[in-house]
Protein backbone atom coordinates (compact mmCIF):
# COMPACT_ATOMS: atom_id res chain seq x y z
CA UNK A 1 0.00 0.00 0.00
CA UNK A 2 2.70 2.49 1.05
CA UNK A 3 4.94 1.25 -1.79
CA UNK A 4 2.33 2.08 -4.44
CA UNK A 5 1.75 5.52 -2.95
CA UNK A 6 5.49 6.26 -3.07
CA UNK A 7 5.73 5.50 -6.82
CA UNK A 8 2.86 7.86 -7.61
CA UNK A 9 4.14 10.50 -5.25
CA UNK A 10 7.62 10.72 -6.74
CA UNK A 11 6.18 11.21 -10.22
CA UNK A 12 4.02 13.97 -8.82
CA UNK A 13 6.97 15.63 -7.08
CA UNK A 14 8.90 15.72 -10.37
CA UNK A 15 5.92 17.22 -12.19
CA UNK A 16 5.05 19.83 -9.56
CA UNK A 17 8.65 20.90 -8.91
CA UNK A 18 10.38 21.16 -12.30
CA UNK A 19 14.05 22.14 -12.65
CA UNK A 20 14.84 21.41 -8.98
CA UNK A 21 17.29 18.48 -9.24
CA UNK A 22 18.66 18.74 -5.70
CA UNK A 23 15.15 18.64 -4.24
CA UNK A 24 14.32 15.65 -6.45
CA UNK A 25 17.48 13.90 -5.25
CA UNK A 26 16.66 14.46 -1.59
CA UNK A 27 13.06 13.28 -1.94
CA UNK A 28 14.08 10.22 -3.97
CA UNK A 29 16.51 9.08 -1.27
CA UNK A 30 13.96 9.38 1.53
CA UNK A 31 11.19 7.69 -0.45
CA UNK A 32 13.50 4.80 -1.35
CA UNK A 33 14.13 4.23 2.36
CA UNK A 34 10.44 4.38 3.23
CA UNK A 35 9.77 1.43 0.91
CA UNK A 36 11.38 -0.78 3.57
CA UNK A 37 8.43 -0.01 5.85
CA UNK A 38 6.19 -1.97 3.47
CA UNK A 39 2.65 -2.21 4.78
CA UNK A 40 3.53 -2.02 8.47
CA UNK A 41 1.97 1.43 8.81
CA UNK A 42 -1.18 1.70 6.67
CA UNK A 43 -2.19 4.73 8.74
CA UNK A 44 0.55 6.78 7.04
CA UNK A 45 -0.78 5.91 3.59
CA UNK A 46 -4.40 6.53 4.62
CA UNK A 47 -3.57 10.02 5.88
CA UNK A 48 -1.26 10.70 2.91
CA UNK A 49 1.47 11.66 5.35
CA UNK A 50 4.29 11.21 2.83
CA UNK A 51 2.52 13.47 0.32
CA UNK A 52 2.02 16.13 2.96
CA UNK A 53 5.64 15.92 4.05
CA UNK A 54 6.92 16.51 0.51
CA UNK A 55 5.01 19.78 0.22
CA UNK A 56 6.30 22.80 2.20
CA UNK A 57 3.86 24.40 4.57
CA UNK A 58 4.97 27.81 3.32
CA UNK A 59 7.37 29.18 0.67
CA UNK A 60 8.43 32.81 0.83
CA UNK A 61 10.34 34.55 -1.99
CA UNK A 62 11.18 38.24 -1.82
CA UNK A 63 13.27 41.01 -3.36
CA UNK A 64 16.29 42.31 -1.43
CA UNK A 65 17.44 45.75 -2.64
CA UNK A 66 20.61 47.24 -1.14
CA UNK A 67 23.18 49.92 -1.98
CA UNK A 68 26.85 49.00 -2.53
CA UNK A 69 29.83 51.14 -1.56
CA UNK A 70 29.75 52.88 -4.95
CA UNK A 71 26.19 54.03 -4.37
CA UNK A 72 24.78 51.59 -6.91
CA UNK A 73 21.50 49.82 -6.11
CA UNK A 74 21.87 46.03 -6.19
CA UNK A 75 19.01 43.53 -6.25
CA UNK A 76 19.13 40.01 -4.83
CA UNK A 77 16.48 37.41 -4.15
CA UNK A 78 15.65 36.10 -0.69
CA UNK A 79 14.03 32.81 0.30
CA UNK A 80 12.54 31.15 3.35
CA UNK A 81 10.93 27.73 2.99
CA UNK A 82 9.05 26.71 6.13
CA UNK A 83 8.76 23.02 5.42
CA UNK A 84 7.31 21.23 8.44
CA UNK A 85 6.40 22.36 11.96
CA UNK A 86 4.96 19.12 13.35
CA UNK A 87 7.66 18.83 16.02
CA UNK A 88 8.20 22.50 16.81
CA UNK A 89 9.04 25.86 15.27
CA UNK A 90 10.77 25.75 11.91
CA UNK A 91 14.53 25.51 12.42
CA UNK A 92 17.25 25.76 9.82
CA UNK A 93 19.98 28.03 8.57
CA UNK A 94 20.26 30.87 6.09
CA UNK A 95 22.66 30.37 3.16
CA UNK A 96 24.14 33.36 1.31
CA UNK A 97 25.77 32.10 -1.89
CA UNK A 98 25.39 32.80 -5.64
CA UNK A 99 24.19 29.22 -6.22
CA UNK A 100 21.11 29.67 -4.01
CA UNK A 101 17.76 29.19 -5.71
CA UNK A 102 14.38 27.84 -4.65
CA UNK A 103 15.29 24.23 -5.45
CA UNK A 104 18.43 24.39 -3.28
CA UNK A 105 16.50 25.87 -0.37
CA UNK A 106 13.75 23.25 -0.72
CA UNK A 107 16.25 20.39 -0.72
CA UNK A 108 17.92 21.80 2.37
CA UNK A 109 14.59 22.37 4.12
CA UNK A 110 13.37 18.86 3.30
CA UNK A 111 16.58 17.33 4.69
CA UNK A 112 16.19 19.51 7.77
CA UNK A 113 12.86 17.89 8.68
CA UNK A 114 14.50 14.51 9.25
CA UNK A 115 17.76 15.85 10.66
CA UNK A 116 15.92 17.88 13.28
CA UNK A 117 13.69 14.94 14.12
CA UNK A 118 16.74 12.74 14.72
CA UNK A 119 18.12 15.13 17.34
CA UNK A 120 15.18 14.29 19.61
CA UNK A 121 14.64 18.01 20.24
CA UNK A 122 11.35 19.88 19.62
CA UNK A 123 12.20 21.59 16.32
CA UNK A 124 10.63 21.49 12.88
CA UNK A 125 12.37 21.86 9.52
CA UNK A 126 12.98 24.95 7.42
CA UNK A 127 15.70 26.71 5.44
CA UNK A 128 16.37 30.06 3.83
CA UNK A 129 18.92 32.26 2.18
CA UNK A 130 19.78 34.42 -0.79
CA UNK A 131 21.87 34.47 -3.96
CA UNK A 132 23.88 37.29 -2.37
CA UNK A 133 27.63 36.57 -2.17
CA UNK A 134 29.29 38.06 0.94
CA UNK A 135 32.75 37.16 -0.35
CA UNK A 136 34.62 40.27 -1.43
CA UNK A 137 32.03 42.61 0.07
CA UNK A 138 32.89 45.21 2.69
CA UNK A 139 31.42 44.97 6.18
CA UNK A 140 29.19 47.95 5.35
CA UNK A 141 27.85 46.23 2.22
CA UNK A 142 27.14 43.03 4.13
CA UNK A 143 25.39 45.06 6.84
CA UNK A 144 23.20 46.91 4.34
CA UNK A 145 22.25 43.67 2.62
CA UNK A 146 21.42 41.92 5.91
CA UNK A 147 19.32 44.83 7.08
CA UNK A 148 17.33 44.84 3.83
CA UNK A 149 16.94 41.05 3.99
CA UNK A 150 15.55 41.24 7.53
CA UNK A 151 13.07 44.00 6.62
CA UNK A 152 11.12 41.30 4.80
CA UNK A 153 12.07 38.21 6.82
CA UNK A 154 11.23 39.60 10.28
CA UNK A 155 7.47 39.17 9.82
CA UNK A 156 7.85 35.38 9.47
CA UNK A 157 10.28 34.51 12.27
CA UNK A 158 10.22 34.31 16.07
CA UNK A 159 11.06 31.93 18.89
CA UNK A 160 7.68 30.17 18.63
CA UNK A 161 7.35 30.20 14.84
CA UNK A 162 10.62 30.06 12.86
CA UNK A 163 14.19 30.30 14.13
CA UNK A 164 16.87 30.79 11.45
CA UNK A 165 20.59 30.28 12.02
CA UNK A 166 23.72 30.46 9.87
CA UNK A 167 24.87 28.29 6.99
CA UNK A 168 27.29 28.80 4.10
CA UNK A 169 28.11 32.52 3.86
CA UNK A 170 26.34 33.37 7.12
CA UNK A 171 28.54 33.52 10.19
CA UNK A 172 28.60 35.58 13.37
CA UNK A 173 29.01 38.84 11.43
CA UNK A 174 25.90 38.27 9.35
CA UNK A 175 23.86 36.94 12.29
CA UNK A 176 24.80 40.07 14.23
CA UNK A 177 23.55 42.39 11.50
CA UNK A 178 20.38 40.33 11.02
CA UNK A 179 19.58 40.22 14.75
CA UNK A 180 20.30 43.91 15.18
CA UNK A 181 17.80 44.77 12.45
CA UNK A 182 15.23 42.32 13.83
CA UNK A 183 15.52 43.96 17.26
CA UNK A 184 15.24 47.41 15.73
CA UNK A 185 12.12 46.61 13.69
CA UNK A 186 10.24 44.61 16.33
CA UNK A 187 11.31 46.59 19.41
CA UNK A 188 11.87 43.21 21.12
CA UNK A 189 15.04 41.60 22.44
CA UNK A 190 13.81 38.15 21.40
CA UNK A 191 17.00 36.12 21.70
CA UNK A 192 15.31 32.92 20.57
CA UNK A 193 14.40 34.39 17.17
CA UNK A 194 17.85 33.62 15.74
CA UNK A 195 20.64 31.25 16.74
CA UNK A 196 24.36 31.38 16.11
CA UNK A 197 24.51 34.67 18.01
CA UNK A 198 27.60 36.15 19.62
CA UNK A 199 28.47 34.89 23.10
CA UNK A 200 27.97 38.31 24.71
CA UNK A 201 24.42 38.72 23.38
CA UNK A 202 22.66 35.37 23.73
CA UNK A 203 24.83 32.91 21.84
CA UNK A 204 25.92 29.46 22.98
CA UNK A 205 29.34 28.03 23.53
CA UNK A 206 30.13 25.13 21.14
CA UNK A 207 27.71 26.45 18.48
CA UNK A 208 30.59 27.45 16.19
CA UNK A 209 32.26 24.08 16.61
CA UNK A 210 29.11 21.96 16.72
CA UNK A 211 28.61 20.75 13.14
CA UNK A 212 32.24 19.81 12.66
CA UNK A 213 32.55 18.26 16.11
CA UNK A 214 29.33 16.33 15.56
CA UNK A 215 30.47 14.88 12.22
CA UNK A 216 33.72 13.63 13.76
CA UNK A 217 31.87 12.21 16.78
CA UNK A 218 29.45 10.40 14.47
CA UNK A 219 32.33 8.98 12.42
CA UNK A 220 33.95 7.79 15.63
CA UNK A 221 30.70 6.09 16.70
CA UNK A 222 30.45 4.33 13.34
CA UNK A 223 33.98 3.00 13.73
CA UNK A 224 33.27 1.98 17.33
CA UNK A 225 30.40 -0.17 16.05
CA UNK A 226 33.14 -2.18 14.28
CA UNK A 227 35.35 -2.25 17.40
CA UNK A 228 37.75 0.47 16.26
CA UNK A 229 37.84 4.29 16.46
CA UNK A 230 39.31 7.45 14.93
CA UNK A 231 42.40 7.01 17.09
CA UNK A 232 45.36 6.39 14.79
CA UNK A 233 43.44 6.98 11.55
CA UNK A 234 44.27 9.29 8.66
CA UNK A 235 41.35 11.50 7.62
CA UNK A 236 40.57 13.61 4.55
CA UNK A 237 38.34 16.64 5.06
CA UNK A 238 36.92 18.88 2.34
CA UNK A 239 36.09 22.52 2.92
CA UNK A 240 37.78 25.07 5.13
CA UNK A 241 34.91 26.90 6.79
CA UNK A 242 33.67 26.36 10.32
CA UNK A 243 32.42 22.82 9.68
CA UNK A 244 35.68 21.60 8.16
CA UNK A 245 37.92 23.43 10.63
CA UNK A 246 36.18 22.04 13.69
CA UNK A 247 35.82 18.58 12.19
CA UNK A 248 39.61 18.64 11.87
CA UNK A 249 39.94 19.87 15.44
CA UNK A 250 37.76 17.07 16.84
CA UNK A 251 39.52 14.44 14.68
CA UNK A 252 42.81 15.53 16.25
CA UNK A 253 41.29 15.47 19.74
CA UNK A 254 40.11 11.90 19.14
CA UNK A 255 43.57 10.77 18.07
CA UNK A 256 43.21 10.91 14.29
CA UNK A 257 45.23 12.91 11.80
CA UNK A 258 43.39 15.10 9.28
CA UNK A 259 45.61 15.69 6.26
CA UNK A 260 43.49 17.76 3.83
CA UNK A 261 41.40 20.92 3.61
CA UNK A 262 39.98 22.68 0.57
CA UNK A 263 38.09 25.59 -0.92
CA UNK A 264 36.80 26.39 -4.41
CA UNK A 265 40.36 26.95 -5.67
CA UNK A 266 41.63 23.46 -4.79
CA UNK A 267 42.94 21.52 -1.80
CA UNK A 268 46.02 21.22 0.39
CA UNK A 269 47.52 17.91 1.47
CA UNK A 270 49.72 18.02 4.55
CA UNK A 271 51.23 14.63 5.26
CA UNK A 272 52.16 15.71 8.80
CA UNK A 273 48.58 16.67 9.58
CA UNK A 274 46.78 19.97 9.05
CA UNK A 275 48.18 22.80 11.16
CA UNK A 276 44.90 23.93 12.69
CA UNK A 277 46.08 27.30 13.98
CA UNK A 278 47.49 28.21 10.57
CA UNK A 279 44.28 27.14 8.85
CA UNK A 280 42.17 29.18 11.29
CA UNK A 281 44.37 32.23 10.73
CA UNK A 282 44.05 32.00 6.95
CA UNK A 283 40.34 31.25 6.72
CA UNK A 284 38.80 32.82 9.83
CA UNK A 285 41.05 35.80 10.50
CA UNK A 286 42.34 36.77 7.05
CA UNK A 287 39.46 35.34 4.98
CA UNK A 288 42.16 34.10 2.61
CA UNK A 289 42.43 31.27 0.10
CA UNK A 290 43.54 27.74 0.97
CA UNK A 291 46.58 27.98 -1.30
CA UNK A 292 48.17 30.41 1.19
CA UNK A 293 48.64 27.44 3.54
CA UNK A 294 51.63 26.09 1.58
CA UNK A 295 53.42 29.45 1.76
CA UNK A 296 54.07 28.74 5.44
CA UNK A 297 53.86 24.97 5.73
CA UNK A 298 56.66 23.22 3.83
CA UNK A 299 55.25 19.74 4.50
CA UNK A 300 52.14 20.56 2.43
CA UNK A 301 51.35 20.75 -1.25
CA UNK A 302 48.52 22.58 -3.01
CA UNK A 303 46.48 20.85 -5.72
CA UNK A 304 44.49 23.45 -7.70
CA UNK A 305 40.99 22.95 -9.09
CA UNK A 306 40.45 19.60 -7.45
CA UNK A 307 38.90 17.85 -4.43
CA UNK A 308 40.91 15.77 -1.92
CA UNK A 309 39.33 12.38 -2.63
CA UNK A 310 42.38 10.90 -4.39
CA UNK A 311 44.42 11.02 -1.17
CA UNK A 312 44.61 7.54 0.50
CA UNK A 313 42.93 7.79 3.92
CA UNK A 314 41.04 5.69 6.45
CA UNK A 315 38.12 8.11 6.89
CA UNK A 316 36.61 10.82 4.68
CA UNK A 317 34.57 13.78 5.95
CA UNK A 318 33.06 15.81 3.08
CA UNK A 319 32.29 19.17 4.71
CA UNK A 320 31.95 21.63 1.81
CA UNK A 321 28.71 21.56 -0.21
CA UNK A 322 26.14 19.40 -1.96
CA UNK A 323 27.22 16.86 -4.61
CA UNK A 324 30.93 17.57 -4.19
CA UNK A 325 31.88 13.88 -3.94
CA UNK A 326 31.05 12.04 -7.15
CA UNK A 327 30.82 8.36 -8.02
CA UNK A 328 34.32 8.46 -9.50
CA UNK A 329 35.65 9.98 -6.27
CA UNK A 330 33.94 7.28 -4.21
CA UNK A 331 35.62 4.60 -6.30
CA UNK A 332 39.02 6.19 -5.65
CA UNK A 333 38.37 6.29 -1.91
CA UNK A 334 37.20 2.67 -1.87
CA UNK A 335 40.19 1.53 -3.93
CA UNK A 336 42.51 3.34 -1.50
CA UNK A 337 40.98 1.53 1.48
CA UNK A 338 38.66 4.09 3.10
CA UNK A 339 36.79 2.56 6.06
CA UNK A 340 34.16 5.21 6.80
CA UNK A 341 32.57 8.29 5.25
CA UNK A 342 30.54 10.75 7.37
CA UNK A 343 28.91 13.74 5.70
CA UNK A 344 29.66 17.04 7.41
CA UNK A 345 27.80 18.96 4.68
CA UNK A 346 24.26 18.58 3.36
CA UNK A 347 24.10 15.83 0.70
CA UNK A 348 27.77 16.18 -0.36
CA UNK A 349 27.81 12.69 -1.93
CA UNK A 350 25.87 12.30 -5.16
CA UNK A 351 23.67 9.28 -5.84
CA UNK A 352 26.42 7.30 -7.58
CA UNK A 353 28.82 7.88 -4.69
CA UNK A 354 26.27 6.78 -2.09
CA UNK A 355 25.52 3.66 -4.10
CA UNK A 356 29.23 2.85 -4.38
CA UNK A 357 29.78 3.20 -0.64
CA UNK A 358 26.72 1.14 0.23
CA UNK A 359 27.71 -1.64 -2.18
CA UNK A 360 31.15 -1.87 -0.55
CA UNK A 361 32.25 -2.51 3.03
CA UNK A 362 32.51 1.24 3.72
CA UNK A 363 30.54 2.68 6.64
CA UNK A 364 28.50 5.58 5.24
CA UNK A 365 26.82 8.19 7.46
CA UNK A 366 24.40 10.54 5.63
CA UNK A 367 24.37 14.25 6.43
CA UNK A 368 20.94 14.25 8.06
CA UNK A 369 22.51 12.11 10.80
CA UNK A 370 26.22 12.93 10.74
CA UNK A 371 25.95 16.72 10.53
CA UNK A 372 23.01 17.17 12.91
CA UNK A 373 25.32 18.57 15.59
CA UNK A 374 24.92 22.13 14.36
CA UNK A 375 21.16 22.31 14.55
CA UNK A 376 21.19 20.31 17.80
CA UNK A 377 23.39 22.92 19.43
CA UNK A 378 21.22 25.67 17.96
CA UNK A 379 18.30 24.06 19.79
CA UNK A 380 20.42 24.01 22.95
CA UNK A 381 21.01 27.74 22.39
CA UNK A 382 17.24 28.20 22.23
CA UNK A 383 16.93 26.38 25.56
CA UNK A 384 19.49 28.69 27.14
CA UNK A 385 17.73 31.76 25.73
CA UNK A 386 14.38 30.57 27.11
CA UNK A 387 15.96 30.04 30.53
CA UNK A 388 17.93 33.32 30.39
CA UNK A 389 20.94 31.13 31.10
CA UNK A 390 24.37 30.34 29.70
CA UNK A 391 25.98 26.91 29.90
CA UNK A 392 29.67 26.05 30.13
CA UNK A 393 31.61 24.77 27.11
CA UNK A 394 32.16 21.36 28.70
CA UNK A 395 28.50 20.88 29.62
CA UNK A 396 27.27 21.95 26.18
CA UNK A 397 29.80 19.71 24.44
CA UNK A 398 28.71 16.83 26.65
CA UNK A 399 25.10 17.40 25.57
CA UNK A 400 26.19 17.53 21.92
CA UNK A 401 28.14 14.28 22.28
CA UNK A 402 25.14 12.55 23.87
CA UNK A 403 22.85 13.73 21.07
CA UNK A 404 25.22 12.48 18.35
CA UNK A 405 25.61 9.13 20.10
CA UNK A 406 21.83 8.82 20.41
CA UNK A 407 21.38 9.63 16.71
CA UNK A 408 23.90 6.93 15.83
CA UNK A 409 22.14 4.42 18.06
CA UNK A 410 18.70 5.24 16.65
CA UNK A 411 19.95 4.87 13.07
CA UNK A 412 21.41 1.44 13.75
CA UNK A 413 18.42 0.21 15.75
CA UNK A 414 15.90 1.38 13.15
CA UNK A 415 17.85 -0.13 10.27
CA UNK A 416 17.95 -3.42 12.17
CA UNK A 417 14.21 -3.23 12.94
CA UNK A 418 13.34 -2.87 9.26
CA UNK A 419 15.64 -5.58 7.99
CA UNK A 420 18.62 -3.54 6.79
CA UNK A 421 21.28 -3.88 9.50
CA UNK A 422 24.12 -1.39 9.25
CA UNK A 423 22.33 0.81 6.68
CA UNK A 424 22.62 4.30 8.17
CA UNK A 425 20.67 5.89 5.31
CA UNK A 426 17.71 3.60 5.87
CA UNK A 427 17.90 4.02 9.63
CA UNK A 428 18.16 7.81 9.54
CA UNK A 429 15.35 8.31 7.05
CA UNK A 430 12.86 5.96 8.70
CA UNK A 431 13.63 7.06 12.27
CA UNK A 432 13.39 10.73 11.30
CA UNK A 433 10.21 10.17 9.29
CA UNK A 434 8.28 8.17 11.87
CA UNK A 435 8.57 10.75 14.63
CA UNK A 436 7.31 13.53 12.36
CA UNK A 437 4.62 11.31 10.82
CA UNK A 438 3.20 10.33 14.21
CA UNK A 439 2.93 13.98 15.23
CA UNK A 440 1.21 14.83 11.94
CA UNK A 441 -1.29 12.01 12.50
CA UNK A 442 -2.02 13.34 15.98
CA UNK A 443 -2.80 16.82 14.59
CA UNK A 444 -5.22 15.63 11.91
CA UNK A 445 -5.54 17.47 8.61
CA UNK A 446 -3.92 20.86 9.21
Amino acid sequence: MLDEAIDKLYSKVLKRNPAEPEFHQAVKEVLASLRAMGDRHPEYADARIVSQMCEPERQIIFRVPWIDDNGVIQINRGFRVEFNSALGPYKGGLRFHPSVNLGIIKFLGFEQIFKNSLTGLPIGGGKGGSDFDPRGKSDDEVMRFCQSFMIELYRYIGEYSDVPAGDIGVGSREIGYLFGQFKRITNRYESGALTGKGLTWGGSLVRTEATGYGAAIFANEMLKSKNTSLDGTTVSVSGSGNVAIYAIEKVHQLGGKAVTASDSSGYVYDKQGIDLELLKDIKLNRRGRIGEYVETRTSARFVPNNCPWDVPVDVALPCATQNELLGSDAKKLIKNGVQAVAEGANMPCNEEAVEAFQNSEVLYGPGKAANAGGVATSALEMQQNAQRDSWSFDYTEERLTQIMQNIHRRCLETAEEYGHPGDYVMGANIAGFRKVADAMLAFGVV
